[in-house]
């Protein structure tokens, strides 16, 4: 996948650590963990396994915090290919999976104590928010697709889709034909990031291209027997997510607006104009599958009905004729600001971690 891609597929150690490995996945399994992660918490484990392996260190019981505290300079002195150091976000990522696992083998008998338990983190920089899109520089993305070309359909209705909706890019690649209702203006998302399921409105606007694109192009795109996969690649099957962000970020550059990004920046955008146009946080919060922020205010489930009737009034693209911003909040607190900051750093913090 399109995240961790310096740790290279390399062979296992054959000793107990590189057994406890199997094991480590198969629990995670019977508790319904994410794909993902198994494969992100795989991954990372195997690739401390490797380095203590090369140290003669064969067995969980002889890892000290002395010993993980090596690992963790290796991984801040380590250079990738391009000569360029980890960034600490990057080598906090590394190191959290190794200590759930050194806690997964203190539960399960494995070691007697935990050499990780207080093993200090690398502190995370505070960065500034990552580029988003103006509702101009969003629109000009939005033409970049050639519409004479069937994959333009396409590709506009994608693009449109991540604008109006903000769904993350394995969730759009998940959709299927059923999950859009048209009657109700709709998106229903199965399974999304910590599989969670919650509906979505998807504009008018988005409405009309996924349909031109079922009609026009997604019957010459189709490969029998067909899974009912929503959005379809050039081989007739889903997109892989490095293809998908791959898509979305060639457009945003022909658009020549001089800021980078993909998929991620179209749901940063969709969140922030619908901020600024006095959508209240906590029903952006329920569009873009947030279980919580970082906040003392307490979430309150909104209805799907009330929801898309904020999405109407404060999504620049979401209607075909344009309504003038209203204010639409229903919160009563006094730290708006700080709960419009903490939600734009969640999503940062998302960027950081799709690493598109």
């Amino acid at each position: 996948m399109a995240r961790n891609r310096t740790i290279k597929p390399q062979p296992m150690p054959r000793n107990r650590m590189g057994s406890l490995i199997d094991e480590f996945i198969a629990w995670m399994r019977v508790r319904n963990t994410a794909e993902y992660t198994q494969h992100n918490r795989r991954a990372c484990v195997a690739q401390f396994v490797r380095w203590a392996n090369e140290r003669g260190i064969e067995d969980p019981m002889e890892v000290t915090r002395p010993v993980l505290e090596s690992y963790q300079r290796y991984l801040y002195y380590y250079r990738q290919k391009n000569g360029k150091p980890l960034t600490f976000r990057t080598q906090y990522a590394r190191l959290v999976p190794v200590r759930v696992w050194f806690r997964w083998l203190v539960k399960n008998n494995h070691i007697l104590h935990n050499p990780a338990s207080d093993l200090d983190m690398p502190k995370l920089e505070k960065r500034l928010p990552r580029a988003v899109l103006n509702e101009e520089e969003a629109e000009r993305v939005m033409i970049q697709p050639d519409l004479r070309d069937p994959l333009g359909v396409r590709d506009r209705a994608i693009l449109e889709t991540f604008y109006s909706t903000g769904i993350r890019r394995m969730e759009l690649v998940n959709l299927r034909l059923y999950n859009v209702d048209h009657l109700r203006g709709t998106l229903s998302v199965w399974l999304g990031k910590g599989k969670k399921d919650r509906v979505v409105p998807i504009g008018e606007r988005a409405l009309l291209w996924v349909d031109k694109y079922l009609r026009e192009a997604r019957p010459q795109l189709v490969m029998e027997p067909d899974d009912g996969t929503l959005f379809l690649s050039i081989e007739g099957g889903p997109f892989h997510l490095d293809r998908m962000s791959k898509l979305v970020r060639d457009y945003v550059e022909q658009a020549n607006l001089g800021k980078s990004g993909a998929c991620h920046m179209l749901r940063h955008t969709m969140a922030t104009l619908m901020l600024d146009n006095g959508a209240d946080i906590r029903y952006i919060q329920e569009m873009l599958g947030h279980s919580e922020l970082q906040s003392t205010q307490i979430y309150t489930q909104v209805s799907i009905g009330r929801l898309k009737r904020i999405h109407e009034a404060t999504h620049p693209g979401a209607m075909l004729e344009k309504k003038k911003p209203g204010s639409t909040s229903i919160a009563t607190h006094n730290d708006e600001e700080s709960l419009r900051a903490n939600l734009l750093a969640t999503l940062d913090a998302e960027a950081e971690e799709e690493s598109e």
